[in-house]
């Protein structure tokens, strides 16, 4: 029943539970649909299986701020951008 939901769009899976959904699938159901930076961050934060909140805090920012730039509606500073670089592409921050 609790595929039928997801299939159906009922409800969703935890983001906890996202990592070993892809792992069992073969391929991530999240890729952004544009590539905009904040689309990116959305595709690999949910990949991961992480909420805005966890994820601003390994990244050191405001959860506010994290969900602006996710949105579109702000942007990281240049610093701060080739840090979201680094961990797109798999490096670790903290």
């Amino acid at each position: 029943m609790t595929l039928c939901n997801w299939e159906t769009k009922r409800t969703s899976p935890q983001l906890r539970f996202i990592a070993r959904i892809v792992a069992y699938l073969g391929y991530s159901p999240y890729q952004p649909q544009s590539d905009s930076l904040g689309k990116r961050i959305l595709a690999h934060r949910r990949f991961l299986g992480l909420s805005q909140k966890e994820l601003a805090w390994q990244l050191g920012l405001d959860p506010s701020t994290l969900g602006r730039w996710e949105s579109g509606k702000g942007k990281p500073s240049e610093v701060q951008q080739h840090a979201l670089l680094d961990w797109l592409s798999g490096s670790q921050l903290r």
